[in-house]
């Protein structure tokens, strides 16, 4: 099999230095994008919530230890495997969050409720559809046009 290789867009800013599994909702992040994809943000702002894809690059996965564990470690969760939970310890180290817009400039885009630390790099951004996604949003018109009768 060959090799992914991916590289970042931008990176998050935000007061998180520290991992943790709690009150991600507090926070608010800016992902600063690379130069050369400042211009892919445009009509973004028409949106209420995107999808953040970024690599849990401070993770460490140790396949003995997170393969299967209580999620957060908590003695009233059940024993699950890693594709049954959201934990930052992963096979490949990628993270996903679907988050509220806050703002949107030319090369930045602020967010609420990004569970990323500082310094994250940022892989890809993707507008959330609620066709796909399946959460109460808003998206502009031509969303609900262009997925008409996609299903």
């Amino acid at each position: 099999m060959e090799n992914i290789v991916l590289e970042p867009i931008g990176v998050v800013k935000n007061s998180v230095e520290n991992k943790k599994d709690v009150s991600w909702g507090e926070d608010t992040s800016t992902i600063v994008l690379n130069e050369e994809y400042c211009t892919g943000l445009k009509g973004l702002e028409d949106f209420s919530h995107v999808i953040v894809l970024y690599h849990l690059d401070k993770a460490n996965y140790d396949s003995r230890k997170h393969l299967q564990r209580k999620p957060q470690n908590r003695e009233d969760m059940p024993l699950v495997g890693i594709f049954s939970q959201r934990g930052k310890d992963r096979p490949n180290r990628i993270g996903m969050t679907s988050v509220e817009i806050v703002s949107v400039s030319e090369r930045e885009l602020t967010v609420k409720g990004l569970d990323a630390i500082d310094g994250t790099p940022v892989l890809d951004i993707k507008p959330y559809y609620p066709v796909y996604d399946k959460k109460e949003v808003t998206v502009p018109e031509w969303v609900d046009r262009l997925m008409e009768h996609y299903f």
